[in-house]
């Protein structure tokens, strides 16, 4: 019975990302709001109550979506979600996701952007995600630099909280500009340009 179990519950996995894969793509063609829960089914070879049972709405797809596109940069970055970097470890991985997004990524940015300006207000169906989101980042990145500062790579006296807060705005921001303006904006030149100046100002 256990093998039968475990048989079940791997074609579940499968067919929830073949879901998320299906909703990637067609999110990223036809946007969020023009692309209905049956044609992603269709796409996916699954029925819409089937979509809805492993995800139970459209909105919950669309946070799944976003966890998928989290969860492949860490992957393509071999990072481990408990991975406390240097410095030097942290900015690396933050140009080089720069560089892989500018080649291959620019829809599932441009849908991240797109739905970050939807949920602004409180109350709306993903505002909490992408306010959580933020608040991680944020604090991942005051930990890095609190950690740069007690073992002496980054100078003393600085704020870690500030810091996190101006990193994670450069970071919106230059998704922002590029998306606006891919043929102006060369979004890895700028990540190197903004990483190597904040290394500079930081060190001791």
């Amino acid at each position: 019975m256990a093998g039968v179990k475990g048989q079940v519950q791997k074609r579940g996995v499968e067919r929830r990302r073949a879901m998320v894969d299906a909703a990637i793509d067609l999110f990223a063609r036809q946007g969020v709001r023009g692309t209905g829960v049956a044609a992603i089914a269709e796409r996916a070879g699954a029925t819409p109550s089937a979509l809805i049972h492993h995800f139970g709405s459209k909105d919950g797809l669309v946070q799944a979506v976003l966890e998928e596109a989290d969860r492949r940069a860490l992957q393509r970055l071999s990072v481990p979600a408990d991975a406390e970097p240097t410095l030097d470890q942290a900015f690396d991985w933050f140009i080089r996701d720069a560089e892989y997004t500018a080649a291959t990524e620019g829809q599932l940015a441009a849908l991240h952007t797109t739905l970050t300006a939807e949920n602004l207000q409180p109350g709306s169906v993903l505002h909490a995600w992408f306010r959580d989101r933020g608040r991680a980042l944020r604090a991942h990145l005051s930990a890095l630099f609190t950690r740069a500062v007690a073992d002496g790579s980054a100078r003393a006296g600085l704020d870690p909280g500030i810091l996190a807060a101006e990193t994670a705005a450069f970071i919106e921001g230059a998704h922002l500009l590029w998306l606006l303006d891919p043929e102006q904006v060369d979004l890895t030149a700028l990540h190197r340009s903004y990483f190597e100046g904040l290394a500079a100002r930081l060190t001791p």
